[in-house]
């Protein structure tokens, strides 16, 4: 039996992503479609609940995505956000206006009425408004339920015929009661059921694979990362020995981070586990470069050639497995079957390589496609992977290639293992690893003069990082206590040979990034 199903219909905004992800935790499926999905398509899939997003356009520039009128006539109730209600009133006779006072930001709203979309939250709240235009005139037999100091309909609707639509963004952390909102619609318009479960999914998923797979043979790409992770944990589930790992260690990990995950694969699943250790292979490649860029697809095309030459000695028939997620088909442009995405192709990403022609297979397997990356550490614990594994902090394809500026040698790959794992270990002892997203040390292309033992020194520095964020898109350094960086600090410079001084990095994204490379 399927599961109920929101269609969220892309119209270019930046949080189109997170929609369909609040819409998840609510316990409703949900797929990103692009705007110009045709009706009949969207019919055919019965969806509960349609979601209009926002987006950078203007209603009245003709080069704007829009939508025929028909689609509020399928008896499918539709929530318009931002450009989504704007576009809303234009499509059905109300008025969109330029903003005088545009509002940008945390913005106290009032609704008012009895709406369902706004039931069980307070009169007043905070909510995370990005416009330009605005809804000045509702369209004919719609009301206003809310409303902003500089915006008279924040939100309106048409609950007959379940039309809803506001002006701000619930799908974001700012907007106090956004998924509350979210809900409602939901649950007290849509009649949703909350039928979306990970226990579920995993039982589905299981049984899909061995009716697909049947008695043949299937080969999976294992990075350690968390999305190949889960991904051989669902396969082993269901087809066992069938299933074989390739693990290619290209001596660019954290400290011992290649043991622990050959040692969690093949004790904790039944499958064949293949490790190459290629760190010499692929130091001779990468010696005299510098330049990021370069390194990087030094790195990526080294991969691929020792993973495929390693799968044409396993591969014989049978299925290629990838741990692609759901943001990376999205992202990739490949992400809805209208076609290219709204929006331009982001990245192409490591877990969705073309094979080389030489390599027959049946077919390519993606168990975790339709998933969330927070969805698929939800399916990896209930199937018993460690909780190190599944919480694993996003780790660069390239590994330590893109945290060693300038050459990468042997030397630097050990300091940096090192200088890393005391970071890590201080965080962990210290009790704030929750409250970070992503920390980790970095090893400049600097040396600089030290005094230890009395004697002088010039060595390596050490840059240490620590974010928060909600999203990704964009990051606040962490506030560490300063006892906390000071142990870091002291432990740094005592016990990882060749490092004389620590710098901590402040900087914010934007204007930064993440990663230093």
């Amino acid at each position: 039996m399927a599961n109920q199903l929101c269609i969220v219909l892309d119209f270019g905004g930046q949080y189109n992503q997170l929609i369909a992800r609040r819409v998840r935790e609510c316990g409703v499926y949900c797929e990103i479609k692009r705007f110009d999905t045709p009706i009949d398509e969207i019919k055919a899939l019965n969806p509960v609940a349609l979601i209009f997003t926002g987006g950078p356009n203007s209603v009245y520039d003709n080069a704007s995505p829009h939508i025929a009128k028909e689609i509020f006539e399928i008896g499918v109730p539709v929530l318009g956000i931002c450009y989504g209600c704007q576009l809303m009133a234009y499509t059905l006779g109300g008025s969109v206006e330029s903003c005088q006072k545009s509002e940008y930001g945390k913005i106290e709203v009032s609704h008012k009425g009895d709406s369902l979309i706004f039931k069980d939250i307070p009169e007043k709240s905070i909510v995370w408004m990005s416009h330009t235009d605005f809804v000045s005139k509702a369209p004919e037999n719609f009301c206003v339920t809310a409303s902003s100091a500089d915006c008279p309909s924040a939100a309106f609707e048409n609950p007959d015929k379940k039309l809803y639509a506001v002006q701000f963004h619930p799908e974001v952390t700012h907007s106090e009661f956004g998924k509350q909102v979210l809900h409602n619609f939901l649950y007290n318009v849509c009649g949703c059921t909350g039928d979306w479960i990970m226990d579920d999914f995993i039982e589905k998923t299981v049984s899909r694979l061995r009716e697909q797979i049947g008695d043949k043979k299937v080969v999976l790409g294992l990075s350690g990362g968390v999305d190949s992770s889960v991904a051989a944990g669902l396969l082993s589930r269901a087809v066992g020995k069938q299933l074989t790992c390739v693990f290619v260690d290209q001596g660019l990990m954290r400290k011992d981070e290649g043991d622990f995950v050959e040692e969690t694969f093949t004790k904790l699943f039944d499958m064949n586990f293949v490790r190459v250790n290629c760190q010499k292979q692929f130091l001779e490649k990468l010696k005299g470069v510098s330049d990021p860029e370069q390194k990087r697809k030094i790195i990526g095309t080294e991969f691929y050639k020792v993973f495929w030459d390693k799968i044409r000695e396993e591969a014989d028939g049978g299925f290629f497995a990838q741990g692609t997620i759901y943001p990376d088909r999205i992202e990739s442009g490949k992400g809805n079957s209208a076609g290219q995405g709204s929006t331009a192709t982001i990245k192409t990403h490591h877990n969705m390589v073309e094979k080389p022609s030489d390599i027959n297979f049946d077919g390519t397997i993606e168990p975790l496609g339709d998933l969330f990356k927070d969805e698929v550490r939800r399916v990896g614990e209930k199937l018993g992977i460690p909780h190190e594994l599944v919480w694993r902090q996003p780790f660069p394809g390239p590994g330590l290639g893109v945290r060693i500026i300038g050459e990468i040698t042997e030397e630097k790959i050990k300091v940096l293992q090192e200088a890393d794992a005391v970071f890590r270990d201080e965080i962990q002892k210290s009790g704030i690893e929750s409250e970070l997203k992503q920390f980790f040390a970095v090893l400049p292309d600097v040396k600089t003069v030290g005094v230890m033992g009395d004697h002088r020194t010039y060595d390596h520095l050490i840059a240490i990082r620590a974010i928060t964020t909600d999203d990704f898109m964009t990051a606040d350094w962490a506030r560490i206590p300063y006892d906390i960086l000071a142990r870091v600090s002291n432990r740094l410079t005592n016990e990882v040979e060749h490092v004389n001084r620590v710098v901590y990095d402040i900087t914010s994204k934007p204007p930064g990034t993440v990663e230093w490379e």
